[in-house]
C-alpha cells in the first residue's frame, strides 16, 4: 500500500514502522493540536496516575487493616428533621459537581460559536458550582473534626480511615480549587473579548483563542470523572 498524504499535507509512511515513527515525531501525532490541549492531555494523564495510586493504596490498606472500617452511611450522615440521612451531604456534593460539567460543555460550545457573553456567564457559573461543592466539602471536614476525626485515628475504628480520607479528598478539592481559580480568570478574558482578539495573556499563550476553553473543560471534565471514583470507592464501598 504506498504512502499518501493525510489531511494535513505530509505524507504518511504505511505499515509499523510508519506508526513507529508517527508516535515518535510529536509533530505528526499532534499535527493540527494546539500545544496547550497536548499538553493538558499529558498532564491528565500523568494525574491519573496519581489518583490510581491513591485509590489502590486506599484500598489496600482497608482490606489489610484488622480492625473495622468506619461505616460511611454512618460517618457521613446528616440529621435532618431528627433522622439520620446517610450520605445525604455527598449526593448533593455529587450532583452539584457533575452538573457543572454540564455548564462547562456548554460554555465550551458557545465558545466555538464565538457567543462571548453565554460563554462567560456559563464558565461563572461552572466556578459558582465548583465553589459551592469545595464549601460543601469544607464543611464535610469540619463536621468529622469536630467528631474526632483525625489522620492518626477516629472513634469508629480503623485508625487509617482519617489519613485515607483527608489525603484523597483533600488532594481532589485542590483541583477543584484551582480549577475554579482558573475559570473565574477565563471568565474574565472572554467577557473583555481577549479570546475574540487573539490579545496574548495569561491562560492564552501566544494567541488568545477559545481551543483555551476547551482545554480548561478537558482539566474539568477529569476532575468531575475522578470524583465518580472517589464516590464509588470511598462512600459506596
Amino acid at each position: 500500500m504506498a504512502a499518501g498524504p493525510n489531511p494535513h499535507g505530509t505524507t504518511l509512511e504505511p505499515g509499523l514502522k510508519g506508526l513507529v515513527a508517527d508516535w515518535s515525531s510529536d509533530q505528526r501525532a499532534f499535527k493540527g493540536v494546539p500545544w496547550g490541549k497536548a499538553m493538558m492531555w499529558i498532564f491528565l494523564l500523568s494525574d491519573t496516575f496519581v489518583f490510581a495510586c491513591f485509590l489502590v493504596g486506599y484500598m489496600t490498606v482497608r482490606i489489610a487493616t484488622a480492625e473495622p472500617w468506619p461505616n460511611a452511611s454512618e460517618v457521613f450522615a446528616l440529621t435532618v428533621g431528627g433522622e439520620h440521612v446517610p450520605l445525604l451531604l455527598i449526593a448533593i456534593m455529587t450532583f452539584v459537581l457533575i452538573s457543572s460539567s454540564g455548564t462547562m460543555a456548554l460554555a465550551v460550545k458557545y465558545g466555538y460559536e464565538r457567543n462571548r457573553r453565554a460563554t462567560a456567564m456559563l464558565l461563572v457559573l461552572t466556578a459558582v458550582l465548583g465553589a459551592t461543592f469545595v464549601g460543601m466539602q469544607a464543611f464535610e471536614w469540619t463536621k468529622l473534626i469536630h467528631e474526632g476525626v483525625r489522620p492518626w485515628g477516629n472513634p469508629w475504628g480503623a485508625p487509617q480511615f482519617g489519613a485515607a480520607f483527608f489525603l484523597i479528598t483533600g488532594f481532589h478539592g485542590t483541583h477543584v480549587s484551582f480549577g475554579v481559580l482558573f475559570l473565574v480568570i477565563m471568565a474574565v478574558k472572554v467577557a473583555r473579548g481577549a479570546l475574540d482578539d487573539q490579545r496574548p495573556g495569561f491562560l492564552t499563550g501566544r494567541r488568545g483563542r477559545y481551543e483555551m476553553v476547551e482545554t480548561l473543560g478537558l482539566y474539568w471534565h477529569f476532575v468531575d470523572l475522578v470524583w465518580v471514583f472517589i464516590f464509588a470507592f470511598f462512600y459506596l464501598w
